[in-house]
Parts: structure tokens; sequence; C-alpha cells
């Protein structure tokens, strides 16, 4: 086995304490990577909660990174050490179901193999995440990370960025599209990024009125406070797609009432039970949709646009030996709008 330095909950915790992990030997399609910062996402927050209250084995938070290659398996061709990567938060699937040839692994049907928590498809072994200073993963689920990309600020893509990206480009977005985006955090501010570069007449709905200057900021062309019952009811059939990326639970009702006829509404932020209004559906034919993560085409395709339009997270990076504060502050909703793990500071 390989060692290396993370950071890991014990059984029945949710802080993080440095400590020394094994990763598996290079297989032949294989590829080891140095990471170089990694995300910190929702999810994460999520998933200790989850893991304290089961006291089930050890955790190793993190999902989207990039990083540098310091070592290939024999059969390995797409990569070379030196070579910068991203990886996101699938580093396996069965590669035989209908989702996985149409390059939708996220959707495989066997389940994908997630990149901390999941099940290595060969030896069955618990995934450890990349709150740490390498990963060994397959090749074909790691990507070359563009020149021009800042490595730092294009760490959230692979998770947040690709959430957003798959929709948008599955829905049509682009010139002549109006686009809404509710909630401007982690997905929502990449969701606006997205909107903009693609062409679309972009509007942000937020709680919050302090973040309209922010939202101007990255090129929305209008804000709407969902508390201004007059702006709300008058945006009502106004957009073609709004994207949800509110992640607490919510009324959709509002958001269905400004899509367009025949638009859809994307439900992306909260994973959990939603009531629906019928007649919220039938008033103008809406569609209600959402998604998660992204496939391979879908997430190379995005680093080239990225890459292309300069488009990449507004991050505020942190040394990974603050990543218990990072957590904190996350609970507490203090950040725009992603924190960034330096993982230099692990041997």
């Amino acid at each position: 086995m390989r060692t290396t330095t993370g950071w890991r909950a014990d059984p029945g915790e949710t802080a993080l304490r440095k400590a020394a992990l094994e990763r598996r030997e290079l297989r032949a399609d294989d590829i080891a990577v140095r990471i170089d910062y990694c995300g910190v996402c929702h999810s994460d927050l999520h998933a200790l909660e989850a893991h304290a209250a089961r006291s089930e084995g050890p955790l190793v938070p993190g999902h989207e990174f990039t990083g540098t290659v310091t070592g290939v398996g024999g059969g390995v061709t797409r990569f070379a050490a030196g070579d910068a990567v991203a990886v996101g938060n699938i580093v396996d699937s069965c590669g035989t179901c209908a989702m996985c040839l149409r390059g939708q692994e996220n959707f495989c049907r066997e389940f994908p193999t997630l990149t901390y928590g999941g099940a290595d498809r060969r030896d069955g072994t618990t995934t450890q995440g990349a709150y740490a200073r390498e990963y060994v993963v397959r090749e074909r689920f790691a990507h070359p990370l563009p020149a021009g990309l800042d490595p730092a600020a294009a760490a959230p893509l692979m998770c947040a960025g690709v959430t957003v990206w798959e929709p948008l480009r599955a829905l049509g977005v682009g010139p002549g599209t109006r686009v809404a985006v509710a909630g401007l955090g982690g997905l929502g501010h990449l969701a606006v990024r997205f909107a903009v570069a693609l062409g679309a007449e972009t509007t942000v709905i937020t709680r919050s009125p302090g973040k309209a200057d922010d939202a101007r900021r990255l090129g929305a062309h209008d804000v709407i406070a969902s508390s201004d019952e007059q702006r709300t009811a008058a945006a009502r059939d106004r957009f073609d797609v709004v994207v949800d990326t509110v992640a607490v639970a919510h009324d959709l009702g509002p958001y269905l009432r400004m899509v367009a006829v025949d638009g859809t509404l994307s439900h992306l932020g909260h994973l959990g039970p939603v009531t629906v209004e019928t007649t919220d559906l039938l008033i103008g034919r809406k569609h209600l949709s959402s998604a998660g993560s992204g496939g391979l085409p879908a997430t190379a395709a995005m680093l080239e646009f990225c890459a292309e339009h300069g488009v990449a997270a507004d991050i505020e990076l942190l040394p990974s030996s603050r990543v218990n504060e990072a957590l904190d502050r996350l609970r507490r909703n203090e950040v725009r709008y992603r924190f960034v793990l330096d993982m230099s500071d692990l041997p």
C-alpha cells in the first residue's frame, strides 16, 4: 500500500484530525495525483454529520480537487508525470449500463463509485476522499486541467460547477434564453457565471439584498429580492429556465410561477422531499427537473468552456490545517462562495 497524510474524522466524530492514510498501489490504469487544492462542499458537511450519527469507521471527505500527476500505471496512455489534472466526485462506474454508455456515469444504474465513502469496484474497500496529499484514481475518471485555469479556483468546478453546467446545457441555455438563478452560493454563483457566458439574459433571485452587488459583478443583468412581493409578482411567467440552488427545504411554488410557458424549473440545491402543487405545473405546461454531478463528456466540455471564457469559482483559499474552521464557517454560511483547501501544508 501507498501512504499519504490527510484529514480524517474518526468514528462518531465530525471534527477532522491529521492522520496517516493508505492508498492502493497503482493498478495498470491508475494514476497517482499529488492533491494541490480541494474544494469544501456542503455535501462534505452532510457526510460528516451522517458519519457521526452512524459511528462506522473513519471518514476522509473531499471530492472536487486539482493536482499534479506523480505516477502512472503500466497501461496509462492519457497522462504522464507532471500533468495537471482535475478530479470530481465520481471515480468509477459499471461502464456497461445504458447511462454509462451514453456518457452519464453520474447516473450509473449500479450507482457510481464516489470519491469518498464509496466501495471500490475491484476490492470492495471504502474510498477515502481528497482532504489529503495524494489520491489514486483510474485515469478515465481524471481530466486534463486546461492551461489558463487557476487550479485553486478550478477545483470547485468539479462538483459545484458541473452540477449546474449539465442542466444548463441540457435545457439549451444560450442567446435569447431568459434564465433566473435562485440562491447565490457555491452552486448559484457558478450558475450565474455559466448562464452569462452562454449568452443568456440572466437574473438572480436572492433573499439577501446585500448580494445584489455581487450578482451584478458576476454578470447578472437583473436582481430580484425574493421578499419583494411586487417584483416577484411582476416576474410571473418571465423565465425560460429557473435554476434553483437553494440548499434548504423550501416552497417551489414561487419559482414555478416565474417559469414561462413550456419552461423548466431545475431543482438542484436541496435533495430532500418536495411538495408541488400540480396547478403550478399545469398553468403554462411547465416542467420540473433535477440533476446531480456530471458525466465524463460533460465535465470535459465544461473545463474547456471555462478555460475559453474565463469561468472559475469565487474562492477563499485556506491552508488545509484550517479545515475545521472552514467547515464551521460553512455551517454558518460565512463564505463567498467556496472554500478551497491548499494541501501544500501536508507532507
